[in-house]
């Protein structure tokens, strides 16, 4: 229940920030361009605060934090007194009226940079991109990756960490190779390219990395538990954090993974483990859950080990100063808003399917998680986030700020307005293909949790 509220509030704290920063502006380059704005909401339905400034704008937030939305005046929805027609929306030139919707995304993309830019001016811990393991006759081995080296770059874009690593690979879906320069421990470097033609990649199921069989290196996992959690079968049964595990079912236990492995194979079994704690040996009864995964039902106890120190060298921050982190934050936005459009554009060609979609489910839940692990990688979130309402935002349908600014762009060229006709027209098409893409994407969630 708390990691569901946990959720749920970063959630409506994302949303809240996104949308504000979306509609302010829109606000802002209306008010620089004599609109008179009637109201600057964030959310939708029952006002639970307002307040009117002295130019007769009244802000509000309501009660259903999914949205939000700016009144501007308009002789198209409003009687409009002639003493202020000319402060009507639809009274300003083509162009006016372009910037006013231009700036709600615009502003999206540079909150990104500034979210990005703070980020980087208080550090961000990562590791370097090294291969812990590769698996027999995957596409990596197939291609000469080796345990120990360290992805250097994919294609001509530098991978400092893993984070760049799955961003650039995922920008390859779709396509037959992918170029890859690896180093190794003595920095030699070396270029080597995947044979993607049979690349089955299914985000449900695994990242980019497994699915063409690469593990990231990491420490290996001791017998001590780190985490035991809460109403988990390990809680209930009295396993505690710093219990090191000894024996299960009077067998030795080897290492982490063979008893991950061993869990797994025995959903709804009973479990006795021989625990060291506070150097006394103790007998643990335990029943192994059932968890249900697209692969089958497996055994769940509730567990994480501690690990060995990692390497020297292998953990850094990214941190720099202004300048610096100025330029990294402007250019992980581009890579953003260039690998949101083109996803776009594989959703629809079929090179990625719609089950990749999600909706508001999987974003509460995203906003949870890089919440509960700091400050630095929710702000990571929200620039996400940010990037792609911008985008979806100027998808040239007539419910979105991109379908107005098509009409916009024929009235440009045109010199006359799009027909009212037409423009009903194409908002109810727009409508339909909103719910559909709204639907398909909540569904996904809902599956994902079932």
């Amino acid at each position: 229940m708390m990691s569901f509220l946990w959720s749920l509030g970063a959630f409506v704290v994302a949303l809240g920030v996104l949308v504000a920063v979306h509609e302010w502006g829109h606000f802002y380059i209306a008010r620089l361009c004599g609109v008179q704005v009637e109201r600057f909401s964030i959310g939708f339905g029952k006002p639970l605060w307002r307040r009117t400034d002295k130019k007769g704008t009244e802000f509000v937030v309501a009660a259903i934090p999914l949205g939000g939305y700016v009144r501007m005046l308009d002789e198209r929805v409003d009687e409009v007194p002639a003493h202020l027609k000319h402060k009507a929306f639809n009274n300003k030139t083509v162009k006016q009226r372009m910037a006013i919707i231009a700036a709600g995304p615009a502003v999206n993309f540079i909150f990104a940079i500034f979210a990005l830019f703070v980020m980087y001016l208080l550090g961000l811990q990562t590791v370097k991109p090294v291969v812990g393991q590769v698996a027999p006759a995957s596409i990596a081995q197939q291609a000469g990756i080796i345990e120990g080296q360290q992805v250097t770059a994919i294609g001509t874009r530098p991978t400092a960490d893993w984070e760049a690593v799955n961003l650039e690979l995922v920008s390859f879906i779709g396509q037959s190779s992918v170029p890859v320069t690896v180093s190794d421990s003595k920095g030699n470097t070396n270029s080597v390219v995947l044979n993607t033609t049979d690349w089955n990649f299914n985000p449900e199921k695994e990242s980019a990395l497994v699915s063409l069989g690469i593990q990231p290196y990491r420490p290996d996992a001791k017998l001590a538990l780190a985490v035991v959690a809460p109403d988990s079968p390990a809680s209930e049964a009295g396993l505690q954090v710093g219990d090191v595990l000894q024996t299960l079912n009077d067998e030795p236990i080897e290492s982490w993974p063979k008893l991950v492995e061993i869990i797994a194979d025995q959903p709804g079994e009973k479990a006795v483990f021989e625990v060291q704690r506070d150097g006394q040996t103790r007998t643990i009864d335990a029943t192994i859950a059932r968890r249900d995964t697209p692969q089958g039902q497996i055994g769940y106890l509730g567990v994480s080990p501690e690990f060995e120190p990692w390497p020297t060298g292998y953990v850094f921050v990214h941190q720099y100063g202004p300048v610096e982190s100025l330029v990294k934050a402007a250019d992980k936005t581009w890579r953003l808003m260039t690998l949101s459009l083109s996803m776009i554009g594989k959703l629809i060609t079929g090179d990625v399917s719609l089950n990749n979609l999600s909706g508001p489910i999987s974003i509460a839940q995203g906003a949870g998680v890089s919440a509960g692990y700091g400050l630095v990688y929710f702000l990571s979130f929200l620039a996400l986030i940010s990037v792609n309402l911008g985008i979806i935002n100027l998808l040239p349908l007539p419910m979105l700020d991109g379908g107005h600014l098509m009409y916009f762009t024929i009235e440009w060229l045109t010199g006359k307005p799009v027909s009212e006709a037409f423009q009903e027209w194409g908002f109810k098409i727009g409508g339909v293909v909103l719910l559909m893409i709204m639907g398909i994407a909540i569904f996904n969630d809902i599956s994902r949790i079932a």
